[in-house]
């Protein structure tokens, strides 16, 4: 696909309004497709001022501070005003409709994975984290904001046996404090914090077990990445999750329960057969329920009734 950078400053909203609308009446599109709360506002406005047809995906909603619930409910009201809104999990697509969004529009649509190309070896993958072959590591790969809960992993590693050793992938607002909170806990020496990485993706082998111990969800891709590449999988059954593996496929637990996730460390080291066993089977469940074929064929499906809505309107 042909893609078109648009760059502005952060607050240059009109800027990013004439940019976009130079663009569409160059390429005029028979769909705008919109992913996030700037994008839902600008592209949704520029969109119906062209009476084009409008669909927009919404990943979910973290809350947070009062700027961002602001923002998260100005995008809610430009959510109404689409054609069709496409939600990545069923508890995203009722939380949409109990705000507002009318049924007939929202589309349940989970995430689909599309393998990597180069997934390496775990002893590979180990080499480029500077992991050693012999450590027992899990790992947790993630934007580093409260509603990942990495705070939680750090909690659970220190209830965890000390042979376990934590990587983390991935940057955000909370690195600096996650760091002095791995101090405290006297877990520093435990945790490689590994910043930003290349195709990241690739190198989920390397681990003895995947963490996902997020507050809430949409469909995470890293859960995908996880399924593919056969690591045991300890998830927080929030969001989306559900939706992607049952207790056949990854241990799940609630949110907020570092003593349960340091149990579920415990027990893949003391299971190993059992661990395996799962591993294989999300790996099954990943190809035969989240390729990417099925995933265009609804979104295409979205699209037709977004078009037929949008003439409709026009």
């Amino acid at each position: 696909m042909p893609v078109t950078s648009v760059v502005v400053r952060p607050r240059s909203y009109w800027k990013e309004f004439r940019l976009l609308s130079s663009l569409v009446a160059k390429i005029n599109p028979r769909i705008v497709h919109t992913h996030g709360y700037r994008a839902d506002i600008i592209g949704g406005a520029l969109a119906r001022s062209r009476s084009i047809a409008l669909v927009s995906t919404a990943h979910g909603f973290t809350g947070g501070g009062q700027r961002n619930r602001l923002y998260e409910w100005l995008q809610r009201l430009a959510l109404r005003r689409a054609d069709a809104v496409i939600a990545v999990s069923k508890p995203l697509a009722e939380s949409l409709a109990v705000a507002g969004i009318p049924r007939r529009k929202i589309h349940c649509v989970p995430n689909a994975f599309a393998p990597p190309p180069n997934v390496l070896s775990r002893s590979a993958a180990r080499r480029l984290l500077g992991i050693a072959p012999d450590s027992l590591t899990a790992g947790w790969v993630g934007r580093l904001s409260r509603e990942k809960g990495a705070d939680v992993m750090l909690e659970a590693l220190a209830q965890a046996d000390p042979s376990w050793r934590l990587s983390i992938i991935g940057d955000g607002p909370e690195s600096d404090a996650l760091k002095r909170q791995a101090s405290m806990l006297g877990i520093a020496d435990r945790v490689t914090w590994h910043g930003l990485v290349e195709n990241a993706r690739s190198l989920i082998s390397a681990f003895d077990a995947f963490m996902l111990t997020s507050r809430t969800e949409g469909t995470p891709i890293t859960l995908f990445e996880a399924m593919y590449a056969r690591v045991p999988i300890v998830a927080t059954s929030v969001g989306g999750v559900p939706d992607v593996v049952t207790s056949s496929h990854a241990i799940l637990l609630p949110s907020e329960q570092p003593a349960m996730i340091a149990s579920a460390l415990a027990r893949i080291r003391s299971e190993p057969s059992a661990a395996v066993r799962r591993s294989e089977l999300a790996r099954q469940r990943l190809i035969e329920s989240f390729d990417t074929a099925q995933w265009l064929k609804a979104i295409t499906g979205v699209y037709d009734l977004a078009r037929r809505r949008g003439r409709s309107r026009s």
